[in-house]
């Protein structure tokens, strides 16, 4: 096959693994495509940790007629047996001539041996193809893997002279801003707040805006001040929230939310309030793979200056002369964002990049 049909073909895999976004963790994103004379004749992605390989689902739907076609996969097929078997014994036992796959897999137990295995029992393998795309689609797989830590998108509603709040004013965003922070909810593994955002608001955080399934809840929280009926903590699956707090924090404190059915971690502080480092490599150990942080500008901040914030999404209220803090507090040096992309969102200005 030419380079323009392997990379619509892989097109289509990136967009089938997108599906599970924020289901698959700790597990990455895969989508899978069987082509057999040109025509597609399976295909299917990675719907859950524990549940089966996007190959082996597309092999299944392929049937016989994978026997001498080419496999597409946006992920090195898995070489290691885990939860499921190894999917390179799968793709060898359906006789498949050809993989083209978009990266190599970063985890040590396969990074690399799947595409031994299938060249040693004499299948062609083409890897490489949409490379960055499928990068950025498993940033937080990736993150984990090789950082200890998950990817970070910091959001932050703003005004246009980068105040987070307006006197009157709740919500900054209108209505369609704010489904697309209840879209990125539903994407990402778990949402982070600080103890401030929960006294001030009570938020929720829950999908409620679209469609999905709710994120792990996370609070930054060093002096365990949450309180106990707050939504967070009086949510059906209170287990479901993990709030941070100091190893000096007040015991009876502690002791009123760790009854109330929350899970409390404790972390060292730093810098006034706790080590965010510590936070997300304890989320990356059990299995988070991405965090939005929802935080006001204290905490922003600190992510920012510590080098743990990987994007930055601005929602640009068309309001000027806020109030409060500016939106990422102490953060003194420029930094020029890449990968910049602006949206209309109704009324509001979406502006997001990567920092470098």
């Amino acid at each position: 096959m030419n380079e323009d049909t392997d990379v619509a073909h892989m097109r289509r895999a990136l967009r089938l693994a997108a599906r599970a976004a924020g289901r698959t963790s700790p597990n990455p994103l895969v989508g899978a495509i069987v082509v057999r004379d040109g025509e597609v004749v399976g295909e299917g992605y990675h719907h859950a940790a524990g549940e089966p390989h996007a190959e082996v689902l597309a092999l299944e739907k392929a049937g016989a007629a994978a026997r001498g076609g080419t496999l597409y996969t946006n992920l090195e097929p898995c070489a290691h047996t885990g939860r499921t078997p190894p999917c390179v014994t799968a793709i060898k036992q359906a006789g498949v001539a050809r993989v083209v796959a978009a990266m190599r897999d970063p985890d040590p137990r396969t990074n690399g041996k799947g595409f031994r295995a299938l060249r040693d029992a004499g299948i062609a393998v083409t890897d490489g193809v949409l490379a960055a795309e499928a990068a950025r689609l498993n940033a937080g797989f990736v993150s984990r893997l090789t950082r200890g830590r998950p990817f970070v998108l910091v959001k932050l509603a703003t005004t246009v002279d980068g105040r987070v709040a307006v006197a009157g004013r709740r919500y900054l965003s209108g209505k369609p801003a704010l489904k697309e922070v209840h879209r990125l909810r539903d994407r990402f593994d778990a949402v982070l707040v600080g103890v401030g955002t929960i006294i001030a608001d009570d938020p929720a955080l829950t999908v409620r805006e679209v469609k999905g399934r709710d994120p792990l809840r996370v609070v930054v929280d060093a002096d365990a001040r949450t309180p106990t009926n707050s939504k967070v903590v009086r949510a059906k699956d209170p287990q479901r929230t993990v709030i941070f707090v100091a190893r000096d924090a007040d015991v009876r404190r502690t002791n009123r939310l760790r009854d109330a059915g929350v899970s409390l971690v404790t972390v060292p502080r730093s810098e006034g309030g706790l080590d965010l480092g510590v936070v997300l490599r304890w989320l990356g150990e059990h299995g988070v793979n991405t965090v939005l942080s929802e935080a006001g500008p204290r905490v922003a901040g600190a992510l920012v200056r510590a080098g743990l914030a990987d994007r930055l999404l601005f929602l640009l209220a068309p309001v000027a002369g806020g109030e409060g803090a500016p939106a990422l507090a102490g953060v003194a040096d420029a930094t020029a964002l890449q990968d910049v992309r602006v949206r209309r969102l109704g009324a509001d200005i979406a502006v997001e990049g990567a920092l470098p």
